[in-house]
Formats: C-alpha cells, sequence, structure tokens
C-alpha cells in the first residue's frame, strides 16, 4: 500500500490522545489538518518544533487548519511530557498530541 502524500484524505482511523479518543474525521471535520511526527517526547529538537508550531497556531486556527502531532510514545509519556514543557514554556493545549 502506498503511503500518504499532500493532499491525500487520510483514513478514518480512530485515535487516542493525551485529552481523548476520536475518529479522524471527526476531528478534522470540513477544514484541514497539519498531522506531523516526532520520534519521542523529552528530545529537545521535538520540543523545539512542537514550539515553533505553538507559535503559529493561532494563524493556522484562522485558515481552518487542525494540527495533530503523533509519535508511538505512551500517553503518560505524552502527559509528562506536556506538563514539562508548559512548566517552562508555553501551552500545549491547542493542539492534540
Amino acid at each position: 500500500m502506498p503511503g500518504l502524500t499532500i493532499g491525500d484524505t487520510v483514513p478514518n482511523l480512530e485515535v487516542e490522545t493525551a485529552k481523548e479518543k476520536f475518529k479522524l474525521h471527526d476531528y478534522i471535520g470540513d477544514g484541514w489538518a497539519i498531522i506531523f511526527s516526532h520520534p519521542g517526547d523529552f528530545t529537545p529538537v521535538c520540543t523545539t518544533e512542537l514550539g515553533r508550531m505553538a507559535a503559529y497556531e493561532e494563524e493556522f486556527s484562522k485558515q481552518g487548519v487542525k494540527l495533530l502531532g503523533l509519535s508511538c510514545d505512551s500517553i503518560q509519556s505524552h502527559n509528562d511530557w506536556i506538563k514539562d514543557i508548559e512548566a517552562y514554556t508555553v501551552s500545549y493545549s491547542f493542539f492534540t498530541l
């Protein structure tokens, strides 16, 4: 099976996040989504990249774009990482991890 490319419709997967469970198409709705991945929580580069996405969230939202970060880490790891980031920098509560 070929991978997804820009502009493809993603499968309607059930997604479990640090906040909730949902179907991907329900989350995206009639808008767009930027789906990005990171290799691991608590890594400096990943934290920096997510921070950059956070800085532009308002602009994405104005355009009807939602953000969705993916990794293979556990929900507990995500929650711990979010708390760590929020203690030192900005809130990531605007997008789903």
